[in-house]
């Protein structure tokens, strides 16, 4: 990379103003407010510009880097060790090139970085005037790669349980069905359903984040009486072996007319009411009322009752406060494990799909306390 000790020209690089973008609308952009690293070097391969976000992500200060070559002031390396600069050779590589490519680069110590650069030239295959890079911080990248690595940690696990299950018995089963009397037949086969339905479950689960995380989780609209909803579940628990007092439903009448996904519905009373019966404790109340739309909660004066909601409380020992903002996170299981923690993460995108809001807070029997707010959602054509 060519170039002398002195900046171009005699001048002082640390004296060089911060280029400006004009808006012709507006006032101009200052680089200092970029929330990426922003670094410049001149004809000759020399810094001239190193806003604070550059010093923020690689830990070296401004004044030690103005006036240095590029390459020294961003001693960057591939992943296989290798100089980037004496790679890609800005100055004195094809003229044809006008760009690098957003890639990973290591900084001294191993710090990894993101890294695109820009060639300008003050004509077409001329010699580059100015070489602008932009840094980003890794960090949210490393955030998601670790929360990919937690689930599909989490998925081998509860996987790993039941099938190890499905396999023992149909393997013993087939290997020694004659041994056994019918009773013991029929208790292997229903454990192999029983694992069978976990592992769908869990399937389920995985497509429902997948569906959430790239938007595409679809709300197939139907009427949804949700208090027959409600009580059909309450059947189940009690059908199950739970006690009928346990569970006390109201409902105000009326409700409006409810379009909404009633297996998306049934998913989402399902998660609760669990959540309620097996760690919570004393009666399980459901409530379901008119309200107000969640698009509508902005206007203070609106009285209109074109929502249905549907709160579910119990008297356990509650959620501590410290907690509250993490529950509709991936993986929170609270104190007690079990379970995969994604269920009130799928509560929440399937609620949100709708159009609706759900929130978390203290029941008045101290135990936890969900509220969500499903709007009517009437189709376009019925409208």
């Amino acid at each position: 990379m060519s170039g002398t000790s002195s900046a171009p020209g005699g001048r002082d690089a640390r004296r060089v103003p911060a280029p400006r973008h004009h808006d012709p609308a507006g006032p101009g952009i200052d680089p200092e407010e970029l929330p990426d690293g922003l670094v410049i070097a001149d004809e000759d391969g020399q810094v001239v510009y190193f806003n604070s976000a550059a010093a923020r992500i690689t830990a070296v200060r401004p004044e030690d880097a103005l006036g240095q070559y590029l390459e020294k002031a961003l001693p960057l390396e591939d992943l296989e060790g290798r100089r980037w600069w004496q790679l890609t050779d800005p100055y004195g590589g094809l003229a044809t090139r006008v760009r690098q490519p957003e890639r990973n680069l290591l900084l001294p110590g191993g710090r990894e970085v993101l890294v695109s650069a820009q060639y300008i030239r003050g004509e077409p295959t001329g010699p580059v005037r100015r070489v602008v890079v932009c840094l980003r911080d890794t960090e949210a990248r490393r955030r998601t790669e670790r929360s990919h690595a937690e689930l599909i940690a989490t998925v081998a696990h509860e996987l790993r349980s039941p099938l190890t299950s499905v396999k023992g018995f149909t393997a013993t089963l087939l290997a020694k069905w004659e041994r056994f009397t019918d009773d013991q037949k029929r208790l292997m086969l229903e454990t192999v359903d029983a694992d069978a339905n976990r592992v769908t479950r869990l399937i389920a689960e995985l497509l429902d984040i997948s569906r959430i995380d790239s938007g595409r989780l679809e709300v197939r609209r139907q009427p949804v009486d949700m208090g027959a909803a409600v009580g059909r579940h309450i059947q189940a628990y009690v059908a199950a072996g739970q006690l009928a007092d346990r569970f006390l439903l109201r409902i105000e009448q009326p409700l409006p007319a409810l379009w909404a996904d009633p297996d998306k519905v049934d998913q989402v009373l399902s998660n609760l009411l669990e959540n309620a019966v097996r760690h919570g404790e004393g009666t399980v109340t459901i409530e379901v009322t008119p309200a107000a739309s969640p698009r509508e909660t902005e206007n203070a004066d609106s009285t209109d009752d074109t929502a249905t909601s549907v709160t579910v409380s119990d008297e356990g020992s509650g959620i501590p406060e410290e907690s509250m903002n993490r529950v509709f996170t991936r993986f929170w299981r609270g104190s007690k494990r079990g379970g995969t923690g994604l269920g009130l993460y799928i509560v929440k995108g399937i609620v949100e799909a709708h159009g609706g809001t759900i929130t978390v807070g203290r029941a008045p029997g101290g135990g936890a306390e969900f509220r969500f707010t499903l709007p009517a959602g009437t189709p376009a054509y019925l409208a």
